[in-house]
């Protein structure tokens, strides 16, 4: 991809993701690592020697760096907003993990100090920038086999970290949080629609692990064009999977958000497409808009969008009702 300018990019955190972006912006023109930030020294510095950038210990000490041009937000995601805020304040561009924020205000906050201070923001859904996602978008928006009627989609995995921040609500913890964004965003971009109202439920098989947050989430949304959706996520079992129904036919992904590659097929056979390094693209995407001076492919207020659901969700976790989505 063509590039402006090499972009400089201080990760905050030293995680997994945070492991993922670092091995993806190797890979990319428009985007070099030049610093880590993470409140523990030892392990920013490992990270730092691991991956050929510099530890810049705390967050304000990152940000006071002239030589940093993009924040990317690996952390908790009940620390999001404020290290957005923070980093846009900074002047730097922000390239945020899902899901953006706590809530749906959160997120507005995040959104108004990036255009305040003229930076781009971007969401960490990767999977907008993958081909065999890209078809589906395409299939379903376009209503390649007609109104899409039905989509059946979920995500989860075997949590068994109990230590994790994962398992604290205070930090964003809970499948809803952690992955039930993944089957959300498949609905939504499959549709092409905002839904009207969700319906969830949830249920715990290891009471004494899980007391805080969800491990089981399931939830239905119902658009405006008439589709309605079925969808789970949860921290008990591997599960990943798209299935979408039409009027002239079907198409599905499975996985549909993994890392490792996607496969999918339709009522008209198999797809076909490059398997890519999902993040790295979105790097070198993400850093070649910010160049320009354009609003990235997966811009703050998508992630407004789910997260105005996943307030919905907690809502009618909350009430066992029906509940109708705020509008942005």
């Amino acid at each position: 991809m063509s590039k402006i300018k090499t972009l400089s990019i201080g990760l905050v955190g030293a995680g997994n993701i945070a492991r993922f972006h670092a091995e993806a912006i190797g890979q990319v023109d428009g985007a070099q690592l030049t610093a880590v930030s993470t409140r523990n020294p030892e392990t920013g510095g490992k990270f730092a020697e691991t991956h050929g950038c510099e530890y810049a210990g705390d967050l304000d000490r990152l940000l006071e760096r002239s030589d940093v041009d993009v924040i990317a937000i690996t952390t908790p995601s009940g620390t999001h907003a404020d290290i957005g805020i923070r980093a846009a304040r900074a002047g730097k561009h922000v390239i945020c993990e899902k899901p953006m924020a706590m809530d749906a205000q959160e997120c507005r906050e995040m959104i108004a100090a990036c255009r305040k201070n003229n930076v781009g923001l971007s969401i960490g859904y990767r999977m907008q920038y993958e081909p065999y996602t890209q078809e589906i978008m395409r299939l379903g928006q376009e209503k390649v086999f007609g109104d899409v009627q039905h989509i059946s989609c979920g995500a989860g995995y075997r949590h068994t970290n109990y230590d994790s921040w994962k398992v604290k609500k205070k930090y964003g913890g809970g499948a809803m949080y952690d992955m039930g964004v993944y089957p959300l965003q498949g609905a939504r971009y499959v549709v092409g629609e905002e839904p009207l109202t969700v319906t969830a439920q949830t249920m715990v098989t290891r009471p004494r692990e899980f007391q805080e947050v969800d491990e089981i989430t399931m939830f239905q949304l119902e658009f405006p064009g008439g589709a309605v959706a079925n969808l789970d996520t949860g921290f008990h079992t591997n599960f990943n999977y798209l299935q979408a129904f039409a009027q002239q036919g079907w198409f599905e992904l499975k996985p549909f958000s993994g890392f490792g590659g996607i496969w999918g097929r339709t009522s008209r056979g198999e797809l076909n497409f490059p398997n890519i390094n999902q993040q790295a693209t979105q790097m070198d995407e993400d850093a070649v808009s910010f160049s320009r001076g354009e609003e990235p492919r997966v811009p703050g207020e998508e992630g407004l969008k789910d997260m105005l659901v996943l307030d919905a969700v907690f809502e009618s976790l909350k009430t066992g009702k029906k509940t109708m989505v705020k509008k942005v």
